[in-house]
């Protein structure tokens, strides 16, 4: 087979593999590019030597079997037996579900994870949304310090596992998409400097110097991660993918990285004839990410729209910390502004950031689908000191309500695992880091940032300690018993009720009619013949619906409204959809 690296700062390059050793040759017409042709099958290792330098995996390595810093393995794609032709769908009316491999079971692997696929299928879920993949150290982390974009954690099972899994997916009529991250690479195992300017000094990042998009040799490494980013695509039939933080991806080109992006997955959905996107994280609160090309955006198909988040936080939990102060002013008002246009900061002033912040949706350009609405997330239960759940911090009324407001708004909802149960589990910041030195540093930094936050270190747990991260697997026992099952019943009805009730799935975010009182602490909205009735207060309200009520679709807790009435008496920390006539 052909061996090729892109390294245009060497004067000589060795390709080892299986032992042996072979010159390689720079590409005729390649600037950068070096060449050799060895015998190799599926699972050969090998890597590559830049001058007198040791040898260095593949940074276009598909497999990393002994870890980030050992040799790359060969795959080969085409051994894998695909069971099902089918693909899952696009994003308009879909139901995503977030899931950390490492513990959503307590095997922490691929095919354990697989195995309960059909409890997603059964619940309505529609993709399944996995967090980072890549070769990481250790065994157990959160992905985000991941290296080799092109490889699959090996201790989750290695590529050959994530076939099954999205074959699995599949064929239950589950999408998959993957969380990427473009912005920068995991600090152990990133050798990716060494082979060329991967990065560059002229930006910095939380992580450090930025990718290199825009300064010299920046073509080849936008061609470097848009071809991890089809790779996926292409290769594990992936059907879309979250894009990390990509307002990191500083890039100063007339071309955005983003667009040539999203240009090139657009392209790969029409040769191989199925659907394909791309979700952003981003907290610009920028339209341009999810408006088409053609109208002058950046052509993405999503986005994470945390003002969905924190104004249901705010709103259920009363906590004001943070940049939740700008949505506990007014929460009625918070949670009436992202139902009907999406963003709440659009030009608006954010006290926390001491400035104006966002630009408005154009709602006529931009449906409702394009802004995916999760009351949970990784980030926001894992980056809390004690990574508490929601369920922690409300009652069970109020993660009803809570869920309610999302999937029945006009956003794509995204539930993060177990919240359909109100798991008690926390899920915490956990790494696996084999360097001594690393691992003190991420330990005392992130006790040091909550110190700031009146926590003490004994309060904060050790992300290097194993129990952290068993502390974080979901514990399935409690889906049958209490208050859990009857949770897990309440999201089957909602999600159900969604795929029934198109007037559910309608995107016009400008069609959204909202009525709400501050001071009563509820608010309701139409969504065609469909009424909503959220009261977060601790004593009974009556909401007004203007129209009368023909029934209950579906309650927390019980309700019995007057015939003929416009009004209905909502439970205190309950919520109610209704059917009009």
């Amino acid at each position: 087979m052909q061996f090729e690296v892109w390294a245009p700062q060497a004067e000589r390059v060795t390709l080892h593999c299986e032992g042996a050793t072979r010159a390689m040759e720079r590409a005729p017409g390649a600037d950068g590019w070096w060449s050799a042709a060895a015998d190799a099958a599926d699972g050969a290792r090998y890597g590559f030597a830049l001058d007198d330098g040791p040898v260095l995996p593949d940074p276009r390595s598909r497999r990393q079997p002994d870890g980030p810093d050992g040799l790359s393995a060969v795959v080969d794609h085409d051994r894998y037996p695909w069971r099902t032709d089918r693909a899952g769908g696009g994003l308009p009316g879909a139901v995503l579900y977030e899931l950390h491999v490492g513990t959503y079971t307590r095997e922490g692997t691929l095919d354990a994870a697989a195995a309960h696929l059909g409890e997603l299928a059964g619940l309505g879920v529609t993709h399944v949304e996995l967090m980072p993949l890549c070769p990481m150290p250790g065994r157990h982390g959160w992905g985000y310090d991941g290296v080799a974009p092109w490889a699959v954690h090996e201790p989750y099972g290695g590529p050959e596992a994530l076939k099954r899994f999205v074959d699995t997916a599949h064929g239950l009529g589950l999408g998959v998409v993957l969380d990427v991250v473009h912005n920068h690479l995991g600090p152990s195992g990133n050798h990716l400097a060494a082979f060329g300017p991967y990065f560059t000094d002229t930006v910095r990042t939380p992580w450090g110097d930025a990718v290199n998009l825009d300064t010299a040799g920046s073509d080849e490494v936008r061609a470097y991660f848009v071809g991890s980013a089809l790779a996926w695509l292409r290769d594990y039939r992936i059907d879309g993918l979250r894009l990390d933080a990509v307002h990191e991806l500083h890039d100063r080109r007339a071309l955005h990285f983003l667009e040539e992006l999203s240009t090139a997955v657009d392209a790969l959905g029409e040769e191989l004839g199925r659907p394909l996107f791309l979700i952003a994280e981003s907290d610009l609160a920028d339209p341009r990410l999810v408006t088409p090309r053609a109208e002058g955006g950046l052509g993405l198909h999503a986005q994470w729209n945390d003002d969905v988040h924190h104004a249901v936080h705010a709103a259920v939990t009363g906590e004001r910390q943070g940049y939740y102060a700008d949505f506990a002013r007014a929460p009625m008002a918070a949670l009436a502004k992202t139902l009907t246009h999406g963003y709440f900061h659009d030009g608006t002033y954010s006290a926390f950031r001491g400035r104006h912040h966002g630009r408005p949706l154009d709602r006529s350009r931009v449906p409702g689908h394009r802004l995916v609405a999760a009351t949970q997330t990784h980030d926001q239960i894992g980056n809390r000191a004690r990574g508490e759940r929601l369920s922690a911090l409300a009652s069970p009324g109020l993660l009803a309500c809570a869920a309610a407001l999302v999937l029945t708004g006009p956003g794509t909802p995204m539930l993060f695992m177990g919240e359909e149960w109100a798991a008690g589990t926390p899920w915490q910041y956990f790494t696996d880091h084999t360097d001594p030195g690393l691992a003190e540093a991420v330990r005392t930094g992130r006790r040091r940032e909550f110190a700031a936050h009146g926590w003490s270190e004994e309060e904060v747990p050790d992300p290097q300690d194993p129990a952290t991260r068993e502390r974080s697997c979901l514990d399935r026992t409690e889906r049958d018993s209490g208050e859990h099952a009857r949770m897990l019943a309440w999201y089957g009805r909602l999600i159900a009720l969604r795929r029934e009730r198109a007037d559910l799935r309608d995107p016009d975010l400008a069609a959204v009619r909202v009525a709400l009182d501050e001071a009563g602490r509820w608010i309701a909205y139409r969504r065609g013949d469909v009424r909503v009735a959220v009261n977060l207060s601790p004593v009974p309200v009556t909401v007004p619906l203007g129209r009368p009520v023909a029934r209950i679709l579906a309650s927390w807790e019980p309700v019995s409204p007057a015939v003929g009435s416009g009004g209905l008496m909502v439970p205190p920390e309950s919520c109610v959809i209704a059917d009009a006539p």
